[in-house]
């Protein structure tokens, strides 16, 4: 069986975000803070990175004003599946996740879709958007995307959101309700997608909706570190370096984005 390869693709796109624009300038950031000396390449299980020849960087996507967006990166997705790559998507809002996984459609068909977020972003639409960073997982369920959608770490549930994940049989671990070592019976083929705003913002300033009461960063390490393979694509976004403090969520993006390269390439 070959090995699998995974592509880091930058995401610099916000104009779908609500309450304040700046997640699209983070996939430079992020790489930055990767490549610091500061740190190392090694993930926890002492895999190093940094000598593997399966890992490429597939640059950012490049985003002009006007339509287009969505297929832009449904395209870009796509073409890097067909080259046998694991996709890995950096930065943008999490509007990004509707089109990265249409790119999906057809591959894995029993596709488990894990959320971890603040956020369920099962509104219908927002602010009079239906591909508002509020609407993705609507979109992913109506269509059929995946098989299951999986939420950790939920703590903004409104009445609407909850009549949305009942209508689409999302399984919601609430974090009034998580406990570390919950058993959350995964089977693969698995994509991840990590909104920063899962963690509480004292282990992450650099977020545009910072709600109180979050994860920590080991207990969203923990989570990824337990999940079963194949993971076929993930995505690490809603990073808004505006509100960074000392580059502290950048190197939080760094360690999470080694810990999913670990599972990635496995």
């Amino acid at each position: 069986m070959t090995a699998p390869r995974v592509a880091l693709v930058g995401l610099p796109y916000d104009g779908c975000s609500s309450f304040q624009r700046g997640a699209a300038a983070a996939p430079p950031l992020i790489r930055l803070a990767l490549a610091s000396p500061s740190s190392n390449l090694w993930t926890e299980s002492l895999r190093n990175l940094e000598a593997l020849d399966r890992l490429h960087d597939a640059g950012d996507v490049s985003f002009s004003a006007g339509p287009g967006v969505r297929e832009k990166i449904e395209t870009k997705i796509a073409s890097l599946l067909d080259q046998g790559f694991r996709p890995l998507s950096l930065g943008g809002d999490h509007s990004v996740a509707y089109p990265i996984l249409r790119a999906f459609r057809g591959r894995h068909p029993r596709l488990t879709l894990v959320q971890l977020d603040a956020h369920p972003d099962l509104y219908d639409e927002f602010e009079g958007d239906r591909f508002s960073h509020a609407c993705p997982f609507a979109r992913i369920m109506e269509e059929g995307i995946v098989a299951r959608l999986v939420q950790i770490g939920i703590r903004t549930m409104s009445g609407h959101q909850r009549e949305q994940a009942d209508r689409f049989g999302v399984e919601v671990h609430d974090m009034r309700s998580w406990r570390a070592d919950a058993p959350l019976a995964l089977e693969g083929p698995l994509y991840v997608s990590v909104d920063l705003d899962v963690l509480d913002p004292a282990f992450a300033p650099g977020i545009s909706h910072r709600e109180p009461g979050g994860m920590s960063v080991r207990e969203v390490i923990d989570v990824i570190q337990r999940l079963p393979g194949p993971v076929v694509g993930a995505d690490l976004v809603e990073f808004n370096p505006r509100n960074d403090i000392n580059g502290v969520t950048a190197m939080v993006c760094a360690k999470l984005m080694k810990e999913l390269l670990d599972r990635m390439l496995d």
